[in-house]
Order: C-alpha cells, then sequence, then structure tokens
C-alpha cells in the first residue's frame, strides 16, 4: 500500500481508502461478519482510511465499524476513521447530539474526519452557527479534522470564513472516468489549497468493473436500480471504454477496476479514492489499485475516451 498524508495535516492515510456505504440496506451488506471480514481484509492489505456517514443504514455503518475495530484489537492509531454528518443534523444543538451518538456507535474518543455530507438546504440553517459548532468541537478535542462533502465551491468559502483557527481539510465528491464534473472547478481548488479530494463512486457503482454491458446488466437488488449510469441510454455510450479498461487490464497484469483507480490515483496526488466492497476479494482488488503505475501514453488514452462520453441522467 502507497500512503500520503489528509491535506495540510501531518495524519498518514492510505493511498486507497475504503467506502463503507455498503453497510447498509441501501447495498444489502447488514450481516455482520461479513462487514468484519471487509474491515479485516482492508487491515490487512494495509488500508487504513475508512469512509462512513451518519445516514449509511442510519448510523448502522458506523455501528458494524466500531465492533469490527474492537473485536479484531486494531490499534486506533493504524485506522483513521471518516464520518460525515447529513445536512439535516447541522444546527448548531444538533452537531453536538450527532457527534455525540457517532462517537457512541463508532466506540471512540474522538472522530478523525468529520465531513459535512451535504449543506442543509431544506433547513437554511446559517452557516457560521453550524461553523462555530463544529469548530467548537475540534477545540473539545472531539474532531480532529473538518471537510466537506457535495458542497459547491462558493459554499465552501464561506464556511471557511466562519472558521477562526482550523481550516477545511478535505473535500468528497462524485468522481470516475465517466463523470468527471469535479475536475473543472473542485479538483483545482483542492489542489490549490493543500486538501485531500476523496472520490466517492470512483468506480461508478461497480460500472468500470468491466463486469456489465449493456446486454448483461443483473436485476440490481440495490441503490444501483435507478443509476442513470447503467440506464441502455448511457450504457451504450461507454462500451469503448470498458473495453480498453480490459485491454489495458491484460497488459499490465491488473483487473479494469485496478486500472480505472490508477487512473484516479495519477490523475493528481491530492486524490484519495474510497470504492466500496461487499467482500475481502474485492478489498483486496481495490487496494491493487495502487503500487503500480499506468504509462502517460495508457492515461491519456483513457483520458481521450473518457472524455468523449457525455452522461444524461435524464433517464425518465
Amino acid at each position: 500500500m502507497e500512503y500520503t498524508t489528509l491535506g495540510w495535516s501531518d495524519l498518514k492515510i492510505s493511498r486507497i481508502g475504503l467506502g463503507t456505504w455498503q453497510f447498509s440496506e441501501a447495498w444489502g451488506v447488514v450481516n455482520y461478519e461479513v462487514a468484519k471480514s471487509i474491515i479485516a481484509k482492508a487491515h490487512e492489505v494495509g488500508i487504513s482510511f475508512i469512509d462512513t456517514a451518519m445516514a449509511y443504514g442510519r448510523g448502522l455503518s458506523e455501528e458494524l465499524i466500531g465492533r469490527a475495530l474492537r473485536e479484531l484489537n486494531i490499534p486506533r492509531d493504524e485506522v483513521v476513521i471518516a464520518t460525515k454528518i447529513p445536512g439535516d443534523f447541522l444546527n448548531p444543538d444538533d452537531v453536538f447530539r450527532a457527534v455525540d451518538k457517532s462517537l457512541k456507535r463508532l466506540g471512540v474518543d474522538s472522530i478523525d474526519l468529520l465531513q459535512l455530507h451535504w449543506p442543509p438546504c431544506w433547513h437554511n440553517y446559517p452557516t457560521g452557527a453550524y461553523a462555530r459548532a463544529l469548530e467548537r468541537l475540534v477545540a473539545l478535542g472531539k474532531v480532529s479534522y473538518i471537510g466537506v462533502s457535495n458542497y459547491p465551491v462558493a459554499l465552501i468559502d464561506e464556511l471557511r470564513s466562519h472558521l477562526s483557527f482550523t481550516d477545511i481539510v478535505s473535500m468528497q465528491y462524485r468522481f470516475n472516468l465517466i463523470e468527471r464534473w469535479a475536475e473543472l472547478e473542485l479538483i483545482p481548488y483542492a489542489e490549490a489549497n493543500d486538501m485531500t479530494f476523496i472520490p466517492w463512486s470512483p468506480l461508478a457503482k461497480g460500472l468500470l468493473t468491466g463486469k456489465y454491458t449493456p446486454e448483461s446488466l443483473p436485476r440490481f437488488q440495490d441503490v444501483r436500480a435507478g443509476e442513470a449510469v447503467f440506464h441502455p441510454i448511457n450504457m451504450s455510450k461507454v462500451v469503448d471504454l470498458i473495453n480498453t479498461l480490459k485491454s489495458l487490464a491484460e497488459k499490465y497484469g491488473k483487473t479494469p477496476a485496478q486500472v480505472a483507480l490508477n487512473w484516479l490515483i495519477k490523475y493528481s496526488p491530492v486524490i484519495v479514492p474510497i470504492p466500496g466492497a461487499k467482500t475481502p476479494q474485492q478489498v483486496e482488488e481495490n487496494a491493487g489499485g495502487v503500487g503500480w503505475e499506468l504509462s502517460y501514453e495508457d492515461w491519456r488514452l483513457l483520458d481521450e475516451l473518457s472524455k468523449s462520453i457525455k452522461i444524461t441522467y435524464v433517464t425518465w
């Protein structure tokens, strides 16, 4: 495994993390023993950065992670826990209540990285009010660092203007070979401000693994059932890219998923993808996205094919 630091901090994290939205009804991994085996494999292969959220299974993901870390006797200083607080919880009083519950579910004394999952767009909580509450948690030692997820740049600037002694250390957004809007202003912002950029859905919810084609789509029993990237109107656009991923995978002795992850990591030194995994084997495969490097020519080949794809979300 390769390692880097979390943004401008000195906190060491693995270059590939483990996303854990799958520990929820949305993805179907609700069995504790399965979750424990995934956490165990992540630790075995050197993945030290675990990303979760209060909203994943309404706390179930955090509970499974916390229990697994305890039962596996993984030292606290060998894992960096990043969770997310939903926008609905961002009124100043609820910020403290939400973090207290998160700490209890995770079984830890402090959260390494607390990310704002999305802006409080349905409740209109003033940015300055919840910024001060978040910063107070840092001062009290219950949160080490603050990050954002799914925030526009203008609102990040406003949030930062209300912080007095700390700053945003990371940014998390959708970014993969076929969904690249984040590169227009979000990734440049992270690079300019020494922040880690954390792509969620780095494999386009499994589409870039090469397992699926327009003719062989499984009957998804999870959150992907209505996902636009799997709609026939979009699947027909990615055939060439997927075939190229398969060809490059054969060339490098890797898998299409590993090639897709390596392309992301080579894109920028601030990028730390967090692919999910429903089995220990998938964890090991994801970890193999580092430890080697695409040539410039092959990176550019994928880059050009990717740029030619225009995904539409108007599928109904």
